[in-house]
């Protein structure tokens, strides 16, 4: 789970505006920071399976995303693949 101050961080630093949630760069900044919390927890426990089908839903929502985004704003796009520190 994400601390709220962690994710609030996220969100003033990705935003496109005040108040920006909702937007990709968000959305998949937030998403991001969850992946690798639940990478480090099924690295400890291999067997969990329901935490395992999660995770990949998330990466595969973090996909969508991204190829949006690439469609629609290449450099934001290209921006937000070098901060977070993602491949592609």
């Amino acid at each position: 789970m994400i601390a709220q101050e962690r994710k609030t961080e996220l969100v003033t630093q990705y935003a496109r505006h005040e108040g920006d949630t909702g937007s990709p760069e968000v959305q998949v900044a937030v998403l991001t920071e969850r992946i690798r919390d639940l990478t480090e927890h099924m690295k400890e426990h291999k067997h969990d399976f329901l935490s395992r089908r999660g995770l990949q839903l998330m990466v595969s929502r973090r996909n969508r995303l991204s190829k949006y985004l690439k469609r629609k704003d290449r450099e934001g796009y290209a921006k937000l693949i070098e901060e977070l520190g993602l491949r592609r």
